[in-house]
């Protein structure tokens, strides 16, 4: 099995190193194909990774000291020593072809400024969007944007319905996966101007490697109505922490009805086994790791607050992408090589 290169901002996120190298560790066991350079300071990653040798003998550490601040601006994580910083360093790991996947848990605006100058965009790609997995009540779906930019207008969210599709089609095996609009409802007549003209051209384009479904409302997306929901930036990344927060609320709620009485207790008990399985299925960090769409090089971001399970998950989602070839499928489905031979995203431009 070939290996899979991820390069990785060690100091991105709130908990940098400590964090990062164990969750490394946690999805090799799921991924044993993956490599690692680490790209921070290796006073602070050398001891986890000694710590486990197994990790060390397909690890190595390239050191800087300078690293991007969460708090930093884009413009200002470009302007401080960008080409020293150990987010930089690792985009460039892919762009030299040193690295098959860049990883960073890091500040989002600052990576996806540093991705676009680094990698560049693909032809026919105006905008990145990041996509996320999303847990459904039907298993999965792909959500995207989540935060990559703010703003859409009908072109870009039809790129995004493009990306969306060819990503789905790898992650989920299907041929022509379902793909929806977010709108305020479902009847053609509603929404802002923008998200109506996509749905236009979409279902005038009629793209051959993708069943657009039209509009889909909030709750859709949990109930698995499509394959690939598009939205743009703003509101798909307050949808994704909106879902988060429901998440915990609800864990929370549980635990202190569980915890209320000797009945509850002892029911608690007798059905624990549900209740961890409901407690898998709705751990946010089933859907930490976002993957940079629309870049000329795979790049994953991680929530920067995760731990070593929601790195670890990440890190896997930034392995199948490179394994399963997502970079060529999208290539493909934009520039109408492949699947798609009568559609052309130029057509949409005019």
């Amino acid at each position: 099995m070939r290996p899979v290169r991820i390069a990785i901002d060690a100091m991105g996120g709130d908990h940098g190193p400590e964090v990062i190298v164990p969750g490394a560790a946690l999805a090799r066991v799921q991924r044993p194909e993956m490599t690692f350079t680490f790209f921070g300071d290796e006073a602070k990653i050398k001891p986890l990774l000694s710590a486990d040798p197994a990790l060390m003998a397909v690890s190595t550490v390239r050191h800087t000291p300078i690293a991007v601040r969460m708090d930093d601006k884009p413009s200002q994580a470009l302007r401080a020593g960008r080409r020293a910083s150990s987010m930089w360093l690792a985009l460039e790991a892919v762009k030299k072809n040193e690295a098959d996947a860049a990883f960073s848990a890091g500040n989002t605006g600052a990576l996806m400024a540093m991705a676009k100058i680094c990698l560049h965009t693909m032809a026919h790609v105006d905008r990145p969007a990041i996509a996320v997995l999303w847990p459904t009540l039907r298993g999965e779906s792909i959500v995207l944007d989540v935060g990559a930019t703010i703003g859409a207008d009908a072109q870009h969210l039809v790129e995004l319905a493009i990306m969306g599709s060819a990503m789905a089609r790898i992650v989920f095996g299907l041929d022509r996966p379902k793909v929806g609009l977010l709108n305020v409802g479902t009847e053609e007549i509603k929404g802002i101007e923008e998200v109506k003209a996509a749905s236009r051209i979409l279902r005038e384009a009629a793209v051959p490697d993708l069943d657009y479904r039209g509009f889909v409302e909030g709750d859709d997306i949990g109930k698995g109505t499509v394959d690939v929901v598009v939205t743009e930036g703003f509101t798909g990344n307050i949808a994704l922490k909106t879902a988060e927060g429901t998440a915990k609320q609800i864990s929370a709620y549980l635990r202190e009805a569980l915890n209320s009485s000797f009945t509850s207790k002892l029911g608690y008990f007798l059905a624990r086994h549900a209740f961890r399985a409901l407690a898998v299925k709705m751990d946010p960090r089933r859907v930490n790791g976002g993957i940079f769409l629309g870049l000329d090089g795979v790049v994953i971001k991680s929530h920067g607050g995760s731990d070593a399970v929601g790195t670890a998950r990440a890190l896997e989602i930034g392995c199948d992408a490179v394994r399963d070839g997502l970079l060529g499928k999208i290539r493909d489905s934009l520039s109408g090589r492949s699947e798609a031979p009568a559609y052309s995203p130029a057509a949409v431009r005019s």
